[in-house]
């Protein structure tokens, strides 16, 4: 069918249907039920909410215009188009009213003679009239509108957002491809036709007229077209499920989706729209038929562009050399492109100048296939020496002639060689080629490749050189022979080791090179902290020496740096215990036990140092004020686990204020409180020493004591006679605010919480102390025999007494702060100490201590 028949759709007084209303108001003959209900699905329009009462010319040529074209068959050859325009009122005087004209053809492209659905937008065979009668002639091929390239070209170049063209582009491929549908959103469809006319002059014919559309959809999300046009005032809103489905291209607003870009979208977009035409027919020439996704086009397509002089990116040209080895439809132009893509693209690796080879071959063009395969050999070492990234690696050469000859050209490639990489990978090639090189020749150019490596620390050549020695085994020896000169030769070269690729040596490679392999190890200390002891222990073995001396362990551990608690600890058990030692290790056992100490995992590390420290033999590499603070802190944290009373722990830990140092600090700051609260309170003696804490101790030690008698848990001798000692501190033993609270809150909470038989342990814990507190629980502990709901009210009134020994706080309690972290080898407050009794259990000393 060669013509197109004819469809008006409105709402109108006479039509088809026989009644008023919506419908085909005048159809050409012969048009099925099928094509009506194919219109009547498309021809749907709903205006702008802000054009919804235009009745003017004026408003109703500002209403956006949906040009539609729906293909029926993947080929686009049934179809359908039509033109919805809004009309505004019906016969009547109803808004809402709009005109559809169809033309529907079953062979489109013939009956349009070639034109795309898009260049009817504004043709001059589009009307909005109803006709006199149902029934209207068929149509000729219809005159196509003003849009064409030129038009569409000058758009593009004025546009503000042009530069998302190519990813428009792939949006819409994808959607042909595989699913799912693409909105274009501008100001008014003018511009979006010419969007939509971009799209289809750069895809390929066949997909152009398989290419369905709309240019202006009110509600996109109830339209599955490949491309849909609309404008900011339509409704943009996708369901959960549909939202994957749509990808938006917004220009009116200048936000856009990420898209990728295939080669071939790249490739139209450059050749453009006014240009691509011509491409497009030169391409049949090279289409084997049933291309479809954007990989089948991109090389025929950039065939057709390379021989019309379309100068093409190297994805480009790969593709077509890719292609070529199935493109056997080609004949003889194959070997036309193979000599094309060679001279123009002079940068081809080896794999692919060999397809072009072969190709070419295939062609006929026996020239072509000489000329490519005369390049081959030279080329494939010389991409390997001087293009690491795209060579491809060697293969063994098998026929003696081509060896020779290979061999000559590596030795002059050899004696031509300028840069530590070209060295490298000559040697690699000639060992992957297996070419016949004397003994001498390799000896010599890895001597001199070992020199230039030192020399430029060039730390990219790391994967090749590393190959290189794996392969080569003299090259070791080379290189080990280059950093021993270098060392001899020239001071201040000590750090050479440090540096790529020295330190790709291993310490059997330089067995026999004592220098080289102290400077070795010094080197892996600096790349490998956490080895660096073993290594101190390496070089003193290659020493004939036992101890490190200042300048080894500087240059190990740096003037900046100093051991660590397990360092120091681990040097100290491979130190010969029985032997002296250099003075400069006393100085750095000095240096890492005056270290901050801040936690309880630092404290236990020092802790075994002072223990290693100590013992015979160890202790006199210390200088004399270092032993004597090692043997304080051991003194104390025995006493931790020693001591039976919390006065004569308290004792302990007075020390004179030369021997106070990290670890005693440590011990007490961490430790002294949880481990008080451990043992039994002597209160009257208790009484004198807490005076003598610091703020900071005595708040701690209220505070722990305020935590555990409100904390619920029994009442045992141990923390009976510490509440009972906080609670009969005066007011004078007390320095802040927050003390005289936390003593209050002590006083406090046994009269109202504890169970009688312990309010009664406590009066009589007290009675000796402050014989008026004591009778305040007496009488608390009756009143609350007799009324279980009283709450003792006496505090008040006994914080006022004038007794000076009996002035408790009248302040009120305060939650105290939550104790500081327990310490690790001294006893927990929180947790049974293992070498220390439960509270209210015996205490007796081993034998020995």
């Amino acid at each position: 069918m060669k013509h197109f028949q004819q469809l008006y759709y409105t709402s109108c007084e006479h039509g088809l249907s026989g009644f008023s209303g919506f419908q085909f108001n005048a159809v050409s003959p012969g048009v099925t039920a099928g094509t009506r209900q194919a219109v009547e699905a498309l021809a749907g329009y709903e205006p702008p909410r802000s054009l919804v009462e235009s009745d003017t010319p004026e408003l109703l040529e500002r209403c956006p215009v949906n040009l539609c074209y729906r293909p029926y068959d993947r080929d686009g050859r049934r179809a359908t188009a039509l033109c919805v325009r809004y009309v505004g009122r019906d016969s009547a005087r109803r808004f809402g009213n709009y005109f559809a004209h169809a033309l529907h053809s079953e062979d489109f492209r013939e009956a349009a003679g070639g034109m795309l659905g898009i260049e009817l937008w504004n043709s001059p065979v589009w009307t909005r009239t109803v006709a006199p009668a149902t029934e209207i002639p068929v149509l000729a091929a219809p005159a196509p509108g003003p849009l064409g390239v030129r038009a569409v070209a000058e758009f593009l170049r004025g546009h503000p957002h042009a530069a998302r063209l190519p990813e428009l582009l792939a949006a819409v491929f994808a959607a042909l491809t595989e699913h799912g549908s693409v909105v274009v959103v501008d100001h008014d469809t003018e511009r979006i036709a010419r969007w939509f006319a971009a799209v289809s002059y750069l895809l390929p014919p066949p997909l152009a007229r398989g290419l369905s559309f709309a240019t202006y959809v009110f509600r996109p999300a109830r339209s599955r077209l490949h491309l849909i046009g609309t404008v900011p005032e339509a409704q943009l809103a996708f369901g959960t499920d549909d939202e994957a489905a749509y990808t938006v291209f917004d220009f009116s607003r200048g936000v856009f989706p990420e898209v990728p870009v295939s080669d071939l979208v790249r490739l139209l977009t450059r050749i453009g729209v006014d240009s691509v035409r011509l491409v497009w027919s030169w391409t049949a020439d090279y289409t084997r038929g049933g291309e479809e996704t954007p990989e089948d086009w991109h090389a025929p397509v950039a065939a057709a562009a390379c021989a019309g002089g379309i100068t093409l990116t190297r994805a480009d040209a790969h593709a077509v050399i890719d292609w070529l080895a199935g493109a056997d439809h080609l004949g003889a132009l194959g070997a036309t492109v193979a000599d094309d893509i060679h001279r123009k693209h002079r940068d081809l690796d080896d794999g692919r100048l060999a397809m072009l080879s072969a190709a070419a071959k295939a062609g006929g063009d026996i020239g072509v296939h000489r000329e490519i395969e005369g390049k081959l050999h030279a080329s494939r070492m010389q991409a390997y020496v001087r293009s690491a990234g795209n060579a491809a690696p060697p293969v063994p050469i098998d026929d003696p002639t081509a060896r020779a000859r290979a061999t000559a050209l590596w030795e002059r490639l050899a004696a031509e060689a300028r840069t530590p990489r070209e060295r490298t990978r000559l040697l690699l090639w000639a060992v992957g080629a297996r070419l016949s090189l004397t003994r001498e020749a390799v000896e010599r150019e890895t001597l001199d490749l070992s020199h230039a490596l030192l020399a430029s620390s060039t730390d990219e050549l790391l994967d090749e050189v590393s190959e290189l020695l794996r392969v080569l085994p003299v090259m070791r020896a080379s290189l080990a022979a280059a950093v021993e000169e270098v060392l001899k030769g020239r001071s201040g070269q000590e750090q050479v080791l440090s540096h790529f690729p020295a330190n790709l040596l291993r310490e059997a490679d330089l067995a026999d090179r004592p220098l080289v392999l102290e400077h070795h190890l010094r080197a892996r200390a600096e790349r490998i902290r956490s080895d660096t002891v073993p290594i101190m222990f390496k070089i003193l073995k290659i020493r004939g020496r036992t101890s490190p001396d200042e300048e080894l362990v500087s240059a190990l551990w740096h003037p900046s740096r100093t051991w660590s608690h397990a360092d120091a600890a681990w040097i100290a058990r491979l130190l010969p215990a029985t032997e002296p030692v250099d003075e400069a290790v006393g100085a750095w056992f000095r240096r890492a036990l005056g270290q901050d100490i801040q936690e309880e995992e630092s404290l236990a590390a020092c802790l075994r140092l002072c223990g290693l420290l100590a013992e015979p033999g160890r202790f006199a590499w210390l200088p004399a004020d270092v032993g004597e603070r090692v043997r304080v802190a051991l003194d104390l944290n025995r006493a931790l686990r020693e001591a039976v009373e919390a006065t004569e722990l308290l004792e302990a830990f007075d020390v004179p204020p030369k021997l106070r140092w990290s670890a005693t600090l440590a011990l007490t700051n961490l430790c002294l409180v949880p481990a008080m609260l451990w043992l039994p309170a002597d209160t009257p003696r208790l009484h004198g020493r807490l005076t003598e804490l610091s703020d900071r101790d005595l708040d701690r030690y209220l505070s722990d004591v305020h935590r555990r008698v409100t904390g619920g848990e029994g009442i045992g001798d141990v923390l009976l006679s510490h509440v009972a000692t906080a609670a009969t501190l005066s007011r004078r033993s007390l320095r802040t605010q927050a003390q005289l609270e936390l003593v209050t809150a002590i006083r406090s909470h046994p009269a109202a919480h504890w169970r009688l038989a312990d309010l009664a342990r406590l009066e009589a814990a007290v009675r000796p102390h402050q014989p008026q507190l004591a009778d305040h629980y007496a009488e608390d502990a009756e009143s609350r025999r007799s009324s279980p709901q009283r709450r003792p009210g006496w505090l008040s009134r006994f914080g006022r007494s004038t007794s000076a020994a009996a002035d408790p706080p009248g302040a009120r309690a305060t939650e105290p702060p939550a104790p500081d972290a327990p310490c690790p080898d001294a006893a927990r407050p929180d947790a049974p100490r293992p070498d220390a009794p439960r509270p209210g259990t015996s205490r007796k000393k081993k034998k020995g201590q």
